[in-house]
């Protein structure tokens, strides 16, 4: 069974030159239920005033993807195993690098996620790595990259 996944992108010259190459680079992300974000290059990769710096870039997708997926998964695994999370943060980041090929890639995005249990039944640390590494190999957005995907978890004392 496969699915199909979409998003709309939209991108508009309006009064712009363009072909000085000093265009903007803001567009409009639309995804199915509704939700519209404003996107652009990244002010690291194109300056500003062609990037936005307030609109999110494919980097920042890309690593809020994985980190969205594994999350989803950890979540999925810990109810299954009646643990009752009260609060998942993740200050996830990608670090841009070169390939073997000498291209532009991210080589790799690290997940940090410090996780909240709530109740009595508090996991031991290896439970959590356990669960962690559970979603890590189920993500199918690290499933799909070439990227090294790492998993940091922070444990909260």
């Amino acid at each position: 069974m496969s699915h199909r996944y979409t998003a709309e992108l939209e991108w508009l010259r309006g009064e712009q030159r363009f072909t000085d190459n000093l265009y903007s680079r803001r567009h409009r992300l639309r995804f199915d239920g509704g939700i519209e974000l404003d996107g652009s290059s990244s002010p690291l990769v194109v300056p500003e005033p062609m990037s936005d710096a307030c609109a999110v870039d494919p980097e920042e997708l890309f690593v809020a993807a994985l980190a969205s997926c594994h999350m989803l998964w950890f979540l999925g695994i810990a109810a299954k195993r009646r643990l009752c999370v009260d609060r998942y943060f993740d200050p996830a980041y990608g670090v841009m690098g070169k390939d073997e090929a000498g291209r532009e890639m991210i080589r790799e995005v690290v997940l940090r996620p410090e996780v909240i249990f709530a109740g009595d039944r508090q996991p031991e640390r290896a439970l959590i790595e356990r669960i962690h590494h559970q979603a890590h190999q189920a993500c199918f957005i690290a499933n799909s990259v070439r990227s090294e995907v790492r998993c940091e978890p922070c444990f909260i004392v």
